[in-house]
């Protein structure tokens, strides 16, 4: 893999040539690699796991400035992205038409396979930049995906075809709670050794089948509902950044509808249309994330990060914790 960063200059400020870990990837045994980088543009930590054909990444990451990332790689693997904070653009290298770079937003997530060697990344300047990565070789997603549903099948004959494919093609959709669930549960595996590699290849399988579950009925909703129209659709991607940038004290219903220039009516079920979630379970959602972050920097009581984010008290906060990743607080920090 070779790996070339600039900035908005077009100044190479970090160039690095590296094998991709073939042997690592096809290792019948758990391998684990941890590593912390600081460079000028960036610091942050990583975690990767290895074993049977998985990879499974997981990082944080502070950018310091706008950063251009171009990575030539010569093994392809099929990907599932899950942003949990953040934002950035990516995709193919040179390749035209519909498949140019695509951004990616906190709480998004999709499934991308790109059988070309180039890539192409921008990311913004930013704070705790965060995703999970969990990614397949070619063999191993297509020994998977036979006779293992529709959508499997229809991705299998696509990367067997080596074709550009994205599981939801119009945009990202968003990390349900589900997701989030499983998400936290690879990142807190316990287990060690051969039982630690069967509970995380468990969790890899669980979330593919919750993304093709969740296109399947996305794709059932679109048949059976009206389309939104593109106005409606900018109109609600509005209403979205508004309640994120209002976390704090969002917004009633009827604000937002007025802020955003749609009925109630039409908020609430574009919502649902368009991000799979009520307005305010897309909310609380994205604010039980940013509680999970404050709780880890141990920079805060508890009782400061339930003011914070709104709760009328710290019972109701931990309950809402709970509920959405199954531990309380205090056990998360």
């Amino acid at each position: 893999m070779d790996i070339q960063i600039r900035n908005d200059a077009s100044e190479i400020i970090y160039n690095e040539q590296q094998e991709f870990p073939l042997e690592k990837l096809r290792s019948a045994a758990l391998i684990e690699d941890a590593q912390s980088i600081t460079l000028d543009f960036a610091q942050g930590d990583f975690r990767e796991m290895y074993f049977d054909g998985y990879h499974i990444a997981i990082g944080g990451v502070n950018v310091h400035e706008n950063i251009h990332i171009t990575t030539t790689e010569h093994v392809s693997t099929i990907s599932l992205m899950f942003v949990l904070n953040g934002q950035f653009d990516t995709g193919p290298g040179p390749e035209p038409g519909n498949f140019a770079k695509r951004r990616y937003k906190s709480l998004e997530h999709n499934l991308f396979y790109n059988p070309t060697i180039a890539e192409n990344t921008d990311v913004e300047k930013q704070r705790d930049f965060e995703m999970i990565s969990l990614s397949f070789s070619k063999e191993k997603f297509l020994e998977l995906a036979v006779n293992n549903g529709r959508v499997l099948d229809q991705l299998a004959d696509k990367v067997a075809g080596d074709k550009i494919i994205y599981l939801n093609r119009k945009q990202n959709p968003p990390i349900t709670t589900r997701m989030m669930m499983v998400l936290e549960e690879i990142r807190r595996c316990q287990f060690t050794g051969g039982t630690k590699k069967l509970y995380l290849q468990s969790k890899v399988l669980e979330l593919l089948a919750l993304q093709c579950e969740q296109h399947e009925n996305v794709e059932q909703l679109r048949t059976s509902t009206p389309q939104i129209s593109p106005a409606d659709r900018e109109k609600l991607y509005y209403a979205r950044d508004l309640l994120m940038k209002n976390i704090q004290s969002p917004p009633s219903l009827p604000e937002l509808s007025r802020m955003a220039g749609l009925n109630e009516f039409k908020l609430k079920n574009g919502f649902r249309q368009l991000f799979d979630n009520s307005v305010f379970g897309y909310l609380n959602d994205h604010r039980m994330e940013y509680a999970r972050k404050l709780i880890l920097r141990q920079e805060s009581s508890m009782s400061e990060i339930a003011e914070s984010l709104g709760f009328s008290s710290l019972q109701h906060f931990s309950v809402s914790f709970k509920k959405k990743y199954g531990v309380s607080p205090s056990r998360i920090k």
